[in-house]
């Protein structure tokens, strides 16, 4: 005896609700029908999967372990049935992808037009979030592909690359560093530079391109959530900060108080990438997506 798909799948969705009522609902099952698959799943493992509270439903140990492995088994299912679908019509159909926020708002208008006329079929999920959301979203399969950027942790993951995007100084109107043409990374050396929040991954890209270990990081007790509120900050004179070449070419600081500068010599860039899931049925289509891409 071996657990069915639709045991693991109850399973699932009862890690991710904490409750067989809600679980149920979106397995678009009774709770009598989800509970019962639940109990059959624990006779054929031999052990408990969840502990029933009052406070909720709680994994076991075994439960715990069982839905990681469900994760893997369910999404290598999903691939066999999609890549039987899709065979010899790449692109058509559902296709769920994910773009961190400081790509999505700049590169998107100008490749989903490229992406409807090459795929009139495609019907493409956007799903906009970190970087380690993302990433957790292929491995688990609810993701196809994510449009991220380089440097970054992708154990697990393939990529193809849609090309690099420099990262340029801004500063705020008449500021020292923005008088030359260029900026020279030491030249940030001691200005109060302001990032995005953590968990976003040009933060680490900006760091690393500014070396501001010997600088210091503005210490004022807020920290951007967006490159609009960043912009808005610089322009304001709270610092300095950088900005990736394809936001500042779509328009993202021409409203505001700043000046952004490319810097001499090699640029500091960052590489973006469409990333998939190691031995996902969806490869082809995700270096499909990365070769259409390069085109915006």
């Amino acid at each position: 005896m071996f657990p069915t798909l639709r045991q693991l799948q109850y399973l699932k969705l009862l890690a991710q609700h904490r409750s067989f009522s809600r679980a149920a609902e979106a397995a678009f099952v009774t709770q009598p029908t989800l509970s019962a698959g639940i109990q059959e799943l624990e006779r054929t493992l031999g052990a408990p999967v969840v502990d029933r509270a009052r406070s909720g439903v709680i994994l076991t140990a075994v439960g715990e372990e069982t839905v990681q492995r469900a994760e893997d088994i369910l999404a290598r299912a999903e691939d066999l049935v999609q890549s039987a679908r899709i065979a010899g019509q790449p692109l058509v159909g559902r296709f769920r992808l994910g773009v961190i926020p400081t790509i999505a708002p700049f590169l998107l208008p100008k490749a989903l037009p490229l992406l409807r006329d090459r795929f009139p079929k495609l019907r493409l999920f956007l799903r906009e979030d970190l970087t380690s959301k993302l990433a957790t979203g292929l491995k688990s399969g609810a993701l196809d592909a994510a449009l991220i950027a380089l440097p970054h942790d992708i154990a697990g993951l393939e990529t193809a690359t849609v090309g690099m995007d420099e990262l340029m100084a801004a500063t705020p109107e008449n500021h020292p560093i923005s008088r030359g043409a260029t900026v020279n990374p030491d030249d940030l050396q001691g200005e109060d530079v302001i990032l995005l929040e953590d968990g976003h991954c040009l933060r680490e890209h900006a760091l690393s391109a500014c070396r501001v270990e010997g600088g210091r990081i503005a210490d004022n007790g807020f920290a951007a959530t967006s490159l609009h509120t960043l912009v808005q900050m610089v322009g304001s004179g709270l610092g300095v900060t950088l900005l990736p070449a394809m936001a500042v070419q779509a328009g993202l600081a021409a409203q505001a108080a700043v000046t952004v500068r490319p810097f001499r010599a090699e640029a500091p860039t960052r590489e973006i990438v469409v990333a998939w899931r190691s031995g996902s049925s969806r490869e082809a289509e995700a270096r499909l997506l990365a070769e259409t891409l390069r085109g915006a």
